[in-house]
């Protein structure tokens, strides 16, 4: 660790409310003591997808017994916090400001500096996270092409330093995740479809049925999906009788993901050769793709780049990352947030404060 960054042992608790998780995390010294999540998945599934007032009721309800429950599993107490972290964009506003607010509320009891965070910032720097318990590794970190990869957000990111990038491409449209929830949803699979069509595609055939790879060529570095979904939607409605057969969809799911993880790790690749940086890392939900994961393993391998995946509890949205991010900026000397400040649920990341 470089000498600007030592300082003594810091405690923070980091609250995460962006979309569906409800999560609490405490954090001391780079290591996660206590990571608690509480999915949202059951109670919007009948619904296709996130519905932002319940998120945001489901939310109260669960704050503070979580919060309780996160301390208590850390063995700290709230008096030798050190500092609070939360969410503060971008995400559902409702959902945002339940965190946002009881955060800066606890800091202010308190008396302790707050840290807003940008939501992908904190996918950013997961990658660096590993262990059990997860503990952060910035002593071996490198410049970095960065892939993030979710339900509402498909982008690559060039970080040159800690808390230094530049964002060169995202979706123009949707999300890859957001296309494999779509698709399934087309082939009557329950929300969220990602999980379902990575367990399908296991045993499925990736070469049965050709579909579009949109933007592969292109010379940018941004992302495109809804072609690809148009394009299995023509193709289900001419050829219903398909999904009556389990091969079938295996094959069909195999097919749709070998089209969008093909994307994904050409162009990310791509981008990391042009810049010239020998690191690649990915975070975000889809991370978790196995498919995903084991041909950037092995284009990273062929290119002798160093490899960081987010690890699978660190994917999806978590505090534990905001918590680590933010003991990242105390450590740099970045200045806390003030309490009075508010959501931002459309806040870029291009525009992240140091």
């Amino acid at each position: 660790m470089h000498a600007s960054e030592r300082q003594p042992p810091t405690a923070l608790l980091a609250v995460e409310t962006s979309c569906d998780e409800t999560s609490v995390a405490v954090v001391q010294s780079g290591r996660v003591a206590s990571n608690v999540v509480s999915s949202q998945v059951r109670l919007h599934a009948e619904y296709g997808g996130v519905v932002p007032e319940l998120a945001a009721r489901e939310h109260l309800r669960q704050l503070l017994p979580i919060a309780r429950e996160a301390l208590a599993r850390s063995g700290m107490r709230a008096v030798n916090l050190d500092a609070i972290a939360a969410t503060q964009g971008p995400g559902l506003p409702s959902a945002l400001m339940v965190g946002l607010k009881a955060a800066q509320a606890f800091a202010f009891a308190l008396r302790r500096p707050f840290i807003g965070i940008h939501h992908h910032e904190a996918h950013l720097y997961s990658p660096w996270v590993a262990g059990d318990p997860p503990v952060s590794h910035f002593e071996e970190f490198q410049p970095n092409v960065s892939l993030i990869v979710s339900g509402g957000h498909t982008m690559l990111v060039h970080v040159q330093a800690k808390l230094q990038h530049r964002v060169l491409g995202s979706t123009v449209d949707d999300a890859a995740g957001e296309c494999f929830d779509k698709i399934g949803k087309l082939m009557g699979m329950p929300y969220p479809a990602g999980p379902q069509i990575d367990r399908l595609a296991e045993e499925g055939n990736p070469h049965a049925f050709t579909f579009p790879r949109p933007m592969l060529n292109d010379a940018n570095d941004d992302f495109s999906f809804s072609g690809l979904k148009t394009s299995v939607r023509y193709f289900l409605r001419d050829h219903p009788q398909l999904l009556a057969e389990a091969k079938v969809v295996r094959d069909l799911c195999a097919s749709v993901q070998a089209a969008i993880v093909e994307v994904l790790v050409a162009k990310s690749i791509r981008a990391a050769r042009r810049l010239g940086v020998r690191c690649f890392t990915a975070s975000g939900g889809v991370t978790c793709n196995r498919a995903l994961r084991r041909q950037l393993a092995a284009s990273c391998q062929c290119e002798k780049f160093n490899l960081r995946l987010a690890e699978p509890s660190l994917c999806t949205d978590n505090a534990a990352m905001i918590g680590i991010l933010a003991g990242l900026k105390l450590a740099l000397h970045a200045a806390p947030s003030a309490l009075d400040e508010d959501i931002r649920p459309n806040w870029a990341l291009a525009a992240a404060r140091p």
